[in-house]
């Protein structure tokens, strides 16, 4: 008799009510997740109508809805491992089919489950920079949140009836302890992933950031960098030989040394990055809109911005009408008082509020006013 005891206990710890009690807390994250994962894929490849009217404040925007995408899908993975394991008996029931409507839910609960895992796990190993399949990930990432997204609403539809009976514990509920035990332990694994990996983006948990792939103010110059130089084929970039081409309605070509004698300007900005680091620093250089007023482009216009490296899927972005005439929007020369590694974009490099680090286009060759 003891030694079934911890058995049936554990046993009865597989039912509708622990699992509503942990879906409770899943759907928040999924929830979180997908909202900010808009707000991402919004400020990242924005539709044609949408670019004229892209915020530029708060200027903290997108390192905090980014840093919080990450940080709930890292905590999404004690609560998918702990929702997986509740629900267990009835995912390998047998027979596994019993009628069609049986079947169907059986269906929508594959994809749920295949969804989520696919997802939290491709997300994950994105913060980590390592791509270990063939395909890009964003537009993966981004069409696996709809698929997720619609299997769970589905999911809720059909048990609905379920989750509502079981939402509120009973008073009369002698598992009471035995969940709230593990509902603790839940909470417990949640709070310690998210306190040492949120660091990365929220500087005040930055001292105990021990499991995030990145500690930003241990990088050079104060701000990591996902590409460098010798990456981007530029590491033997001469200064004395690189050219600003400013093409508009009245183009000028500029030098590095004529760039240093336009006013400067200082702005402090987060960059951050789709991985879920952010960091902060003092921007020096040129206003993007000086270049463009010089340039004889009219008001509103939107700008493209060339990189000098060949290859790569982010060498050419466009800055929004918004980001373009900002007067924090600048191509930066300096970073912190000091003048640009060859790794953080030497010798000229985009920077502008609310925008993702992506799009911070290092190694500027020519900026294009577009009509």
């Amino acid at each position: 008799m003891p030694e079934e005891a911890p058995a049936r206990d554990r046993a009865r710890l597989h039912d509708a009510r622990t699992a509503t009690a942990v879906g409770r807390w899943l759907g928040a994250g999924v929830v979180v997740c997908f909202v900010t994962g808009l707000i991402s894929h919004g400020l990242q490849t924005p539709p044609d109508w949408l670019m004229p009217h892209l915020p530029t404040r708060p200027v903290q925007g997108y390192r905090v809805s980014q840093g919080l995408h990450v940080a709930t899908g890292i905590a999404l993975v004690p609560l998918l491992l702990v929702k997986l394991w509740a629900v267990r008996p009835k995912l390998f029931a047998w027979p596994p089919v019993r009628s069609v409507r049986h079947a169907a839910e059986r269906a929508s609960v594959a994809v749920l489950v295949s969804a989520a895992l696919l997802e939290v796990f491709l997300g994950l190993v994105n913060t980590a920079q390592w791509y270990p399949w063939p395909f890009p990930f964003r537009p993966v990432h981004w069409a696996l949140a709809w698929v997720l997204v619609g299997a769970t609403l589905l999911h809720v539809a059909v048990k609905a009836p379920d989750i509502a009976a079981h939402w509120r514990r009973q008073p009369a509920d002698p598992l009471g302890p035995d969940r709230r035990s593990l509902l603790l332990g839940t909470g417990a694994a949640v709070g310690v992933v998210t306190l040492t990996t949120a660091g990365q983006s929220f500087p005040p948990l930055r001292r105990l950031t021990l499991l995030a792939p990145r500690r930003p103010d241990a990088s050079a110059q104060g701000v990591p960098v996902n590409r460098t130089a010798a990456e981007a084929g530029l590491a033997g970039l001469v200064a004395a030989e690189w050219r600003l081409e400013v093409v508009g309605p009245r183009p000028f070509v500029l030098t590095l040394a004529g760039l240093n004698e336009l006013p400067q300007h200082t702005a402090r900005l987060p960059i951050a990055c789709v991985e879920g680091w952010s960091a902060s620093a003092d921007w020096t250089g040129v206003r993007v809109r000086d270049l463009l007023e010089r340039a004889g482009a009219p008001a509103g216009a939107s700008v493209r911005v060339v990189s000098l490296q060949s290859r790569g899927g982010y060498r050419v972005s466009e800055l929004p009408p918004p980001h373009a005439w900002d007067a924090l929007t600048l191509l930066a020369l300096r970073i912190n008082g000091r003048e640009l590694s060859p790794d953080h974009g030497f010798p000229a490099r985009i920077i502008a509020p609310n925008r993702p680090g992506v799009l911070q286009t290092k190694w500027v060759g020519r900026i294009e006013v577009l009509s």
